[in-house]
């Protein structure tokens, strides 16, 4: 056999897997006019957006990406184009790109798509997304089944990496809220004998879930729960509630409600564990983060959020002793803090 078994460090497959991003973030910004606005002054994302007339939450969410790949910078919270974009991405430039630019910008999908976050009159493509099923509490057989392999997928390294997380030690009874295919569940149980696990999603990801948890051989220890989890009422009794990539789907509005119902669904001493790809304080980096915000700003109504942001969620709704620490696994953290 060939093939090897998974490891913890998939980094060069994310790379990858955003790096189809790149181009059009550029074009983007060439055609609205972003360069050639920060060359020659520094300004806010808000008054940027002003000048150019696009929303300014999507574009901040832009300028991050662009400042990762190294076209802006951003000081004491203002823009400005770097040398390298007043030298070759200045309409005005003597070594202007735009020429070359300007084909790949009409042909492809992923530039309109962009576009139309930055100008939401423009009518561009769909990007593929389940976030509508999620906010329904409903999803067919088939989409349900495609999501849970793709989040399987996407999630073998990380799920691997935290559950080697210390904390998990102290956990008897863990509920893996949107847990998709059950893969952070099946880990932390292979991981830590003594652990329970349960994976809270909608039903029918829950009927997918069965199948990897129960070709892990696990079924005696980790269970599904059909649950909606903005309209129903969570199950208590867990030491601790663990969201792996869920606070990044949603809105600022939509994440303070699912911290509030977890402190809600914990006893006094629980903990909730929020394991995401955070974005620098700057919202400029690392690359990796910064891609992966500008996808779930095509794709759900989210973006990657700052340990700060997510501190805030949490202390707000009376969470306590916030911390956070890499996983090893690639670009993660683990986010924890303790219901007092």
């Amino acid at each position: 056999m060939s093939a090897l078994p998974p490891t913890t460090d998939d980094v060069p497959l994310w790379d990858l897997y955003l790096s189809l991003y790149r181009l059009p973030v550029v074009t983007v910004a060439d055609e609205v006019g972003t360069f050639a606005a920060l060359s020659g002054q520094a300004m806010t994302t808000a008054d940027l957006a002003l000048a150019l007339g696009v929303e300014p939450r999507a574009l901040g969410i832009h300028l991050g990406l662009l400042a990762a790949m190294g076209f802006v910078e951003r000081r004491l919270g203002l823009w400005r184009s770097s040398a390298t974009a007043r030298t070759w991405l200045h309409p005005e430039g003597g070594g202007y790109w735009g020429p070359l630019l300007f084909g790949y910008r009409h042909s492809q999908p992923l530039h309109a798509q962009l576009m139309a976050t930055l100008k939401p009159e423009m009518k561009a493509q769909t990007h593929v997304s389940a976030v509508a099923e999620w906010e329904r509490g409903e999803m067919d057989k088939d989409l349900a089944d495609r999501i849970a392999a793709f989040m399987n997928s996407h999630s073998i390294a990380a799920a691997k990496a935290v559950a080697r997380h210390p904390v998990f030690g102290q956990i008897k009874s863990l509920l893996d809220i949107g847990g998709g295919s059950g893969v952070f569940s099946i880990e932390t149980a292979r991981a830590w004998p003594a652990l329970q696990a349960s994976v809270l999603d909608i039903g029918a990801i829950c009927v997918a879930a069965r199948g990897y948890i129960d070709a892990a051989g696990l079924s005696d220890r980790v269970r599904t729960l059909a649950v909606d989890m903005f309209r129903q009422d969570w199950p208590e009794g867990h030491d601790a509630l663990f969201f792996s990539n869920i606070f990044h789907d949603w809105s600022d509005d939509t994440c303070r409600l699912l911290a509030h119902k977890a402190f809600d669904a914990l006893p006094p001493g629980g903990s909730i564990l929020l394991h995401e790809i955070l974005i620098d304080d700057d919202g400029c980096g690392p690359l990796t983060a910064a891609a992966f915000s500008l996808l779930m700003l095509l794709g759900t109504k989210g973006k990657q959020y700052t340990l700060a942001e997510l501190t805030g969620f949490l202390e707000g709704a009376g969470f306590v002793d916030v911390g956070s620490s890499q996983t090893g696994g690639g670009a993660y953290s683990l986010v924890s803090a303790r219901k007092p």
